[in-house]
């Protein structure tokens, strides 16, 4: 053959493989895709299968809860059912009750409207009787109706003031047992509520000099010290015989102050001569002035009240120089400060204004020497000039009831007031006021029927009455004892206890000629 022979039998070879190789691999992958088609028909069968027998088990699931729920459904509103069954059988057998009890109430009514019939017939029959019988008393007695309960009246009253004055002496001899124990109880409690600072009202400063020498350099070449410092501070220097000390004497704490670190400087200098006593003096003023500043800042800092005008901080400070009955001016305010912050705590208010108003209300006592006018009207005046508020100022006006009180701040600050200033151990009384005690306390024992005449001894604390022994009898002291301690508590007010002490003597005096 020839070699074009053989080219053409190797293409037709090639062909022929390559439509065999074609024809081979399309039966391949239709016979892959009938596989794959069965086996997806396979995999939906079985899903559907599966999803019908899961719908079966979730449609029996939902019968079981449906017949679960209408089982419990049927329960509860057949226990309903009970229930209002039973209610309706009470609610029956209590209306059945109140018909009987009705009835029943019926019947004692129509009983009780004859009884009381029944009542009034007697009630008129015995009027008659004893109209009878008080007209034969009346004749047989020869007293009338009225005379007759005077009789008994008084006759009776004599019996019960004796009764009842045993009685009194009894138990008081009962309480005497008692009172030692009793009296140790109230004593302790007394102190444990007096346990607080108390600072006494003053007129005088000592000053200690480190020799009796240095009193003659104060005193000056004819006096001419001791003259300058009284003109330039106001304050009398007592030198007298009193080793190593000079007293000052003034009404004014803060000219005390001033003369007292004044001359603490000068003795401290040595230098002691007009031109440095007035350069002392002066220092003196600007140190108390810082101190007045820096007592209202510890004032303010100590309370927790904020934004105060500057002036009101240093009026503040100047009440430390004040005092109200022995009871230092801004101690008080300060504790009255922090009772109002309490109360209005407790009382729901705003415990920040209440205290604000419980440090200021007392504010016109640093100044009232200097103005007219009473301390409360100053007060006011001061915190409207600094624009404290309304309620504020009403508290400060109305503290001593000057002014109706318009707030529960105005209302706190007035009790929180009262409460520092009546404690025991805050005030001590002047001698003016002292002595009207004791007189007041003399004169409520001398208005009494039998006194002869009382004696206010101990400091008040004792009531000696002596009586008229033919006016008042034994019985009756006991008594009278009484009445007169009730009018003292009722009409006095004291510290402490009174011992109301009367002394009943009978003499009989006859001379031997």
């Amino acid at each position: 053959m020839s070699t074009t022979a053989w080219v053409v039998v190797a293409v037709l070879s090639g062909f022929v493989c390559f439509f065999v190789g074609v024809f081979y691999r399309k039966k391949v992958a239709e016979s892959k895709i009938g596989t794959a088609e069965i086996q997806a028909e396979k995999i939906l069968e079985e899903a559907k299968k599966a999803a019908g027998a899961q719908r079966k088990e979730m449609l029996l699931e939902a019968k079981e809860e449906s017949i679960k729920t209408k089982n419990e459904a049927e329960k509860e509103a057949k226990e309903r059912r009970n229930e209002l069954q039973r209610m309706e059988k009470r609610l029956i057998q209590k209306e059945e009750t109140l018909d009987r009890k009705g009835e029943q109430i019926e019947k004692k009514d129509e009983q009780l409207q004859k009884k009381l019939a029944s009542v009034e017939l007697q009630k008129a029959e015995i009027g008659k009787l004893v109209e009878k019988q008080q007209a034969e008393i009346e004749r047989i007695s020869g007293f009338t109706s009225e005379q007759a309960k005077a009789y008994l009246l008084s006759t009776v009253e004599e019996e019960v003031k004796l009764e009842s004055a045993l009685l009194i002496k009894d138990y008081e001899t009962k309480a005497r047992q008692e009172a030692e124990k009793r009296a140790r109880d109230i004593v302790a409690s007394a102190i444990q509520r007096c346990a607080v600072d108390h600072v006494a009202e003053t007129t005088v400063s000592v000053v200690n000099l480190p020799n009796d020498e240095m009193k003659g350099r104060i005193i000056g070449r004819e006096g001419r010290n001791i003259r300058t410092l009284e003109s330039l501070t106001g304050i009398d220097l007592i030198i007298d015989d009193t080793p190593e000390a000079v007293i000052l004497s003034g009404f004014d704490p803060m000219r005390r102050e001033v003369a007292r670190i004044a001359l603490e400087k000068l003795i401290l200098d040595g230098r002691v001569h007009p031109a440095r006593i007035e350069e002392m003096v002066e220092k003196a003023k600007k140190e108390v002035d810082v101190m007045i500043r820096e007592e209202g800042e510890a004032a303010t800092f100590e309370t927790g009240v904020h934004g105060i005008h500057p002036e009101l901080i240093r009026l503040l400070g100047k009440m430390k120089f004040r005092t109200s009955y022995g009871q230092n001016v801004l101690k008080h305010s300060i504790e009255v400060s922090y009772l109002c912050g309490l109360m209005a705590s407790e009382l729901g208010a705003d415990a920040a204004l209440a205290k604000r108003a419980g440090l200021l209300h007392d504010i016109g006592k640093s100044v009232d020497h200097d103005l007219e006018g009473t301390h409360v009207s100053i007060g006011a005046a001061l915190c409207k000039k600094y624009k404290e508020s309304d309620i504020i100022i009403n508290a400060v006006e109305s503290h001593h009831g000057d002014v109706e009180p318009t707030n529960i701040i105005s209302v706190i600050t007035q009790a929180a007031d009262a409460i520092s200033a009546s404690r025991p151990g805050a005030r001590r009384e002047t001698l003016e006021s002292y002595i009207k005690r004791l007189q007041k306390l003399e004169n409520i024992a001398d208005e009494f029927k039998g006194v002869e005449k009382s004696f206010a001894i101990q400091a008040g604390r004792e009531l000696r009455i002596i009586i008229i022994p033919e006016e008042v009898n034994d019985a009756e002291l006991t008594l009278l004892a009484r009445d007169v301690a009730k009018k003292i508590e009722a009409e006095l007010e004291y510290p402490g206890q009174i011992k109301v002490n009367l002394i009943r003597e009978t003499r009989a005096i006859e001379y031997a000629k």
